[in-house]
């Protein structure tokens, strides 16, 4: 499980347009990587909208937003034009860096069990160390409380 002051691991993802996204093309940027559990529902629209009314404050910082999911290409480009999303969202299906970052967990509802991301937000400085982690995020406020950070490290 990574924790402040770990590196990111070494990862190569798709993104919703196909595109291919690196580790190394993380460096030298600071940067938000939000997971969470899956397109489309409430509160991960909720949370992606969050983070879209406020990617213009973040950009001024110098930090790029990426989410990640468990989901597919296809579901997120779905996702982010549906939703008008702007940023980043990086399709994980095999859980590689879901895994390596510890949020790839045992989930349980309405007496069922599961494998899921549990919903967790990293800032990365640009030599790829993890500076902040919120783990089992709530989404009210938490935007605000991951830009408050962004600004404190950037300011």
């Amino acid at each position: 499980m990574k924790i402040i002051g770990d590196t990111l691991p070494p990862f190569e993802l798709q993104d919703q347009n196909g595109g291919a996204v690196r580790d190394s093309d993380l460096r030298g940027h600071w940067a938000v990587l939000y997971c969470y559990p899956k397109d489309m529902t409430p509160g991960c629209s909720q949370e992606a909208m969050g983070f879209q009314d406020q990617q213009e404050e973040f950009l001024r910082l110098g930090v790029r937003i990426f989410g990640i999911s468990a989901d597919s290409v296809v579901s997120h480009t779905r996702f982010a034009s549906r939703d008008g999303l702007t940023f980043t969202l990086l399709s994980d299906p095999l859980h590689v860096l879901l895994e390596a970052l510890g949020v790839w967990k045992g989930k349980r509802l309405a007496g069922h069990e599961f494998m899921g991301t549990e919903r967790s937000t990293f800032l990365i400085d640009p030599a790829g160390k993890i500076v902040r982690e919120w783990r089992k995020v709530k989404v009210t406020g938490h935007i605000a409380t991951v830009l408050a950070a962004a600004r404190e490290v950037r300011e």
